[in-house]
């Protein structure tokens, strides 16, 4: 059974930074794309950032987090990770990550493409 754990979130000043953590459990990560969403009070669910398989490319699909976020991957600790600098409020959201589980997976920008996702982890960016 496939699932993911996010971990890093708390409370920041505007400008602060944070690390998120997405660990899986059940899956190897680094076979399948991996994502993390957003989701911000009284908005829809955003594209933030996806790692994907096999080769390791990235993207960043949320303008506002482009030069300031930054997704990686630990393959030994099967976990991606979103570090996240120069936080402003605007960033605060549940993130969530998100794979689709399967062998070969592409990134995508549409949450109906993953099949699996984690809890979430709150992000408040405030002083």
């Amino acid at each position: 059974q496939v699932q993911l754990l996010e971990s890093g979130g708390g409370l920041v000043q505007p400008g602060g930074s944070l690390n998120l953590s997405c660990t899986a459990s059940g899956f190897t990560l680094r076979y399948s794309a991996i994502a993390w969403f957003r989701k911000a009070p009284g908005k829809g669910r955003e594209g933030v950032s996806c790692i994907n398989t096999l080769d390791g490319s990235t993207y960043y699909y949320a303008d506002s987090v482009k030069g300031r976020f930054t997704i990686s991957r630990d393959n030994d600790k099967n976990t991606v990770f979103l570090q996240m600098n120069t936080l402003k409020p605007e960033d605060t959201a549940v993130y969530y990550c998100a794979t689709g589980g399967w062998y070969g997976m592409d990134c995508s920008h549409v949450s109906y493409d993953y099949n699996y996702w984690g809890q979430g982890t709150q992000v408040t960016v405030s002083s």
